[in-house]
């Protein structure tokens, strides 16, 4: 039988282990991507390896979420990441290129290669064929020193595409329909791969969209084959160079399948508080809309663009209505300004914000008091916008702009004018605001500003853990819930003393204050602990409030990885209904550790209760050496 494209990179790529669905393998990794919101703590952590220069085929630093400059603070993180590249060997896209995301997209994506970024929306490359995982930063730092990247070879899942998109009906609902089938929690440990006639009616940006979002079901990663749109597109880049074409074998095994039928999709919202709560908009009904926001590496490509503007020429923002749009590189924006579309955009009344993540992170824009929003973006989880009370939708850009002119949620069907893109033959390339590492990195000093502080280690692994519950969550918290990401925390990224402060505030405010008066303890949680972002402060965060372990039903990939990245036991219940018999501060105690890390198996009593119940660690061998000596970076000095 013949092998899917995602298993074809794989193995070309596989240094250890069997590429047996659930098995642990290990991969050599070609290309990396930080952002600024991740990346100060993953140049904390490649520079305690002591590496002189990375050693990936192409790394890249991006400047594209903590861009309001309010202190000192995000400017100082920006000028850190810029030496620390210039000295390592990295390239540096300053603030104002644009989102990591799209600019990787255009600029420095291949097929057939392997990427790991710390930022969960990696995957995003997939849409040219390439194999993107998002990861915490300490894997991706690992990788830049030439270490491999370790998971567990996924499942793969064809998701075949059948005809045509309706006219108005857009690449964001492909992917909304996908998570209305499959759920958040759906996708963890498999690879999504699309196939079927229907690919090839869609171009590189559409297939980024969905690819983007399959972070959202939980995904390892997407893929695309790498075809003549492909080859289309990465000519118009000026990098046809690096293009080759792959795709399935005629024979190919695929784990699942599911299938859509394009011609019959509607246009679809994923309403409050969850990218899989789809519904379609003409079911939603006309609600009263308050904002609408356009942009996010989800939806800010050109072609996104360039449809937007032909809805709003000649028309003006309704009067109850904020429209802001936000450009996803500096060469969207050069196009669509020196091809008249920015001036249309502006006329109907729309806000152009720069080129950056912008609100989709809370950097700004946030709702007013019970607000309702429609964005473009991936991601509604609670509170993430910055306003608790708002309500958050997300939608295609063709939905956001009509609905914009409108004033309440419209199906863009009731839309009759033409709004048909081509791309372009030529993309306008200008790198100059990519900058080039030093030749000799030696001579470079790197700058620290007083807000970058050191992360916390832990220790080796006790033998016996105790502690009191700390908090006690539901299914589906996610690392917004855990760590929030707004404008107020984002410049202390590099700051986890005072980032631990405001861990949980959105559930617990106590939270923090808890963990420090017993001393750390354990967080109890539902299904799906972890979800979203690949953000490993969610983790840093109680590690430094002295958590010691998370007893959870399910795990979120990327944040069990960056818990046991830190010597943090991610433990899941045997029996789901254990979850019941405890409460916050229940006191509970956890003997033979290191036995149980060898076995899989942890017998924890509640003490409060006097309950005992059993948990099931799922490790592969390199995992229970990390938890052992505390955390990776003890396990790599270790390993010398």
């Amino acid at each position: 039988m013949g092998e899917n494209i995602a298993y074809k990179i794989l193995r070309k790529h596989l240094v250890e282990g069997e590429l047996k669905a659930g098995q642990p393998i290990a991969i050599k990794i070609d290309q990396t991507l930080t952002q600024d919101s991740t990346g100060t703590m993953a140049y904390l952590q490649l520079e305690a390896m002591n590496i002189k220069k990375v050693k990936t085929k192409r790394s890249v630093a991006f400047v594209d979420h903590n861009m309001l400059q309010q202190g000192f603070e995000n400017a100082d993180d920006h000028k850190f990441i810029q030496t620390v590249a210039e000295k390592h060997g990295i390239l540096f896209s300053k603030p104002g290129n644009g989102i990591c995301h799209q600019v990787f997209l255009e600029r420095f994506s291949c097929p057939g290669d392997t990427l790991i970024g710390s930022d969960s929306h990696t995957p995003t490359a997939g849409g040219v064929g390439m194999l993107a995982i998002g990861a915490g930063g300490l894997d991706v730092a690992v990788a830049m020193a030439g270490g491999a990247y370790h998971i567990n070879a996924p499942k793969v899942c064809r998701v075949n595409l059948h005809g045509k998109l309706q006219r108005m009906v857009a690449a964001k609902d492909i992917i909304l329909e996908v998570l209305r089938q499959v759920t958040v929690k759906g996708g963890v440990g498999r690879i999504f791969e699309y196939a079927g006639e229907g690919v090839k009616t869609l171009s590189v940006p559409q297939r980024g969209t969905i690819t983007n979002m399959g972070a959202e079901l939980g995904a390892t990663t997407s893929i695309f084959p790498s075809d003549e749109r492909t080859f289309e597109y990465m000519k118009a880049q000026g990098r046809e160079a690096e293009w080759q074409e792959l795709k399935a074998d005629d024979d190919a095994f695929y784990d699942e399948e599911i299938t859509i039928d394009l011609g019959k999709l509607k246009p679809l919202a994923a309403k409050p508080d969850s990218p899989d709560n789809v519904e379609e908009v003409e079911s939603i009904g006309k609600i009263k809309v308050d904002q609408v926001a356009i942009g996010s590496c989800t939806n800010s490509s050109y072609e996104d663009l360039m449809r937007v503007a032909k809805i709003l020429k000649g028309h003006k923002v309704n009067k109850n209505v904020s429209l802001v749009i936000a450009p996803g590189s500096r060469q969207v924006m050069e196009m669509i300004a020196r091809n008249g579309a920015l001036g249309d955009i502006i006329s109907s009344g729309a806000r152009v914000l720069e080129n950056a993540c912008g609100p989709c992170i809370g950097m700004g824009q946030a709702p007013g008091t019970n607000g309702i929003s429609l964005r473009t973006f991936n991601r509604n989880f609670y509170g993430r916008s910055g306003t608790l009370s708002a309500k958050i939708y997300l939608v295609s850009p063709e939905t956001a702009a009509v609905s914009a002119i409108n004033g309440y949620l419209t199906d863009p069907r009731e839309f009759e004018e033409d709004i048909t893109v081509e791309l372009p033959e030529k993309f306008i390339i200008d790198d100059s605001m990519i900058l080039k590492p030093a030749e000799d990195g030696d001579k470079v000093e790197i700058v620290r500003g007083p807000n970058i502080k050191e992360f916390p280690i832990n220790s080796a692994l006790k033998n016996t853990l105790t502690g009191k519950t700390l908090i006690k969550v539901e299914d589906n918290i996610t690392t917004d819930h855990i760590m929030p990401s707004n404008s107020k925390l984002l410049p202390f990224r590099s700051n986890i003393p005072h980032l631990s402060k405001y861990c949980f505030s959105t559930i617990d405010s106590e939270f923090p204050k808890n963990a420090k008066k017993f001393n750390g303890g354990f967080i109890v949680a539902g299904s799906n602990y972890g979800q979203g972002s690949s953000r490993e402060h969610a983790a840093l965060a109680p590690l430094y409030l002295g958590v010691k372990g998370v007893i959870a039903k399910s795990f979120a990939r990327i944040h069990k990885a960056n818990l046991i990245n830190n010597g943090i036991v991610p433990m899941t219940f045997e029996n789901e209904a254990d979850y019941d018999i405890i409460d916050k501060f229940d006191d509970l105690e956890i003997d033979n550790v290191l036995d149980g890390i060898e076995n899989g198996i942890l017998v924890v009593k509640n003490v409060s209760k006097d309950k005992t119940f059993t948990v099931k660690l799922d490790l592969a061998e390199r995992d229970k050496a990390i938890l052992r000596a505390g955390g990776t970076l003890n396990y790599a000095k270790e390993s010398r």
